[in-house]
């Protein structure tokens, strides 16, 4: 189950691997579905996470009912899947009647209020061995569809007592259909779904396409699941100082060398780069890294490059590598047009993690 990752030598400018840090633009990792499957699990920055270590903001009473709503559900999904017994009653090959009524939870809120937090808390508190819980992001599960098939996949996850499925995004038309239809399947197969995202589920698409038949399979997911409101500020920046402004590409470079594991590249290079490596190997491609040091950075070109660097944003926060980074500071990445427009919170998200990412790189940083 490893990974292949080729590199073609260690950072722009420097002859060999071993005279400076590793190069993100010299890595075309290839990962095998078995992998995409293994991965299924909370990220390593949601490992510890507990319903008891979240906190809820005294002045968002809908927190602290999040809480307490799915402790409840969670409580509620034991019995014979839990254990692996009466597997013959839940997964009988006969065909059997869907569940009545919704047959999940929805965590709707912007970004930075807990939402992994407790939907990762949700997988860890749910009585079932891992091997029948499944975690991913949507872009993982449409990854993961994409290796298996579609039926495999269905295979695959329909003895799952539970599948989580954060920062839910139907960012094409064809993901709506493939994943309403899947989700379907699994809840015929009585798999408990719940879900994070930044937009209710009726309204899920809004601002991308309006196309009639789509807005009718968004309406047909949207069922499957009970919508739970979590509102709030932003907790990575909750009572903390601003973050760090960039530093020079002298300092960034200096602290990628003195830092062992560090990758050093050029930001316009790295953007090209993602173009040619799938998104579902961004976690691969940060493989072994300490910490991401970038030169360089500017405003992204086009809301295609936008949308890979959020996927690069997540990964590195999952894994929580350290960002240190010269040119403009992170909220300048995207335009206004970007910031206004469809994928806006897709957008808040990126530059509220690389926000916090940096805060983190700050000591890498020789005073």
């Amino acid at each position: 189950m490893s990974t292949s990752l080729s590199t073609s030598g260690s950072a722009p400018g420097h002859p060999t691997a071993d005279a400076g840090p590793l190069a993100l633009c010299a890595r075309e990792p290839r990962v095998p579905a078995e992998r995409l499957v293994a991965e299924m699990v909370p990220p390593p920055r949601f490992d510890s996470v507990r319903f008891d270590t979240y906190e809820p903001d005294p002045a968002q009473p809908s927190q602290t009912e999040a809480v307490s709503v799915l402790s409840g559900f969670a409580a509620g999904l034991g019995g014979a899947h839990a254990t692996g017994s009466g597997k013959r009653r839940w997964f009988s090959k006969a065909p059997k009647a869907a569940p009545a009524g919704p047959r999940g939870v929805y965590l709707d809120g912007g970004y930075g209020v807990g939402k992994t937090h407790l939907l990762a808390s949700l997988w860890h508190a749910t009585p079932a061995e891992p091997a029948l819980k499944a975690f991913g992001t949507f872009v993982e599960l449409t990854n993961l569809v994409g290796a298996l098939g579609f039926q495999q996949t269905v295979q695959t996850l329909g003895g799952h007592r539970l599948l989580c499925i954060d920062e839910f995004e139907l960012d094409d038309p064809g993901d709506t259909v493939l994943v309403s239809s899947l989700l379907s399947r699994l809840v015929e197969q009585g798999v408990a779904l719940a879900a994070t995202s930044n937009t209710l589920p009726g309204k899920l698409g809004e601002g991308r396409f309006a196309a009639a038949d789509f807005l009718r399979e968004i309406q047909g997911l949207s069922a499957h699941f009970r919508p739970l409101r979590i509102d709030g500020q932003d907790y990575r920046h909750r009572g903390l100082p601003d973050a760090p402004a960039p530093f020079s590409d002298e300092q960034v470079a200096k602290a990628a060398y003195a830092t062992p594991g560090a990758s050093l590249d050029d930001f316009p290079g790295l953007l090209d780069h993602l173009a040619k490596v799938h998104p579902s190997r961004y976690g691969a491609l940060t493989d072994g890294i300490a910490a991401v040091c970038l030169t360089d950075v500017g405003p992204v070109p086009d809301q295609s490059t936008a949308l890979r660097l959020v996927v690069l944003a997540d990964r590195l926060y999952d894994r929580e590598v350290p960002v240190l980074a010269s040119g403009v500071p992170f909220d300048r990445l995207f335009s206004e047009e970007m910031l206004n427009g469809g994928y806006r919170k897709k957008y808040f998200r990126a530059i509220s993690r690389l926000t916090a990412l940096a805060r983190d790189a700050k000591p890498l940083v020789s005073q």
